[in-house]
């Protein structure tokens, strides 16, 4: 078994989603993230070990790769697709099975700006690392996103932006939330945004890759 799982985690690091898959060039003819998760439920090995010792494997080493510059957009894509062709085997064990995931995150790219790339690429990591993730979309307005909390009880919220101009409803949005509810863990990420504009609207974490919001989600969610 422990060999499937290193198979597995390669083919998410590598982004090889099946057999069929012409990517990456030297895994061509061989079972991708399809295959192998679907062989390693028809051994009986639970939905929960599959999820822990080989896709979270493989996404973190994504993660610090891409942290590192040592991989790129497209490739972190491809990551996502195995993962996808992986999980979608996946999540009617974890539909049958409450708590089996390990927490829930919130996300959405502010009122004002309509870009996705980041935010996309966040809610990608964050899924891989075993989190359900609710993705409200672009344009999200403080409302949907106190909302969302409230239906999802001990979630923490990701804000994005991208656009300098849209700084200012992020700290809104921020402050909106929090005079909802204090107790409710915020973290942005986003080009215009650091540490110290963070500081500023009483968030609680800026990460400047989807791999450093995995690790405040790690620290944070119970």
């Amino acid at each position: 078994m422990e060999e499937l799982f290193e198979q597995l985690a390669y083919c998410i690091e590598y982004g090889k989603i099946n057999k069929p898959s012409p990517f990456p060039p030297d895994m061509k003819d061989k079972d991708g993230a399809d295959e192998i998760t679907q062989q390693l439920l028809n051994e009986g090995i639970s939905a929960d070990d599959i999820l822990q010792k080989a896709l979270i494997v493989g996404m973190e080493k994504v993660g610090v790769k891409f942290r590192e510059n040592k991989v790129f957009v497209p490739q972190v894509l491809m990551s996502a697709k195995a993962m996808d062709a992986a999980m979608a085997h996946l999540k009617p064990h974890f539909a049958n099975s409450p708590g089996s995931q390990k927490g829930t995150f919130i996300i959405g790219t502010v009122e004002g700006d309509l870009h996705d790339i980041g935010k996309n690429l966040v809610a990608m990591m964050v899924e891989g690392n075993g989190y359900e993730v609710i993705d409200l979309g672009t344009d999200v307005k403080a409302e949907k996103f106190i909302e969302a909390a409230e239906q999802y009880p001990g979630a923490v919220i990701g804000l994005s932006a991208l656009l300098t101009t849209t700084m200012n409803n992020m700290e809104e949005i921020t402050k909106a939330i929090k005079s909802h509810n204090r107790n409710i863990a915020i973290c942005i990420g986003g080009a215009p945004v650091n540490q110290d504009f963070c500081d500023k609207i009483g968030a609680d974490s800026y990460n400047p890759d989807p791999q450093g919001v995995v690790e405040f989600l790690n620290k944070t969610v119970e």
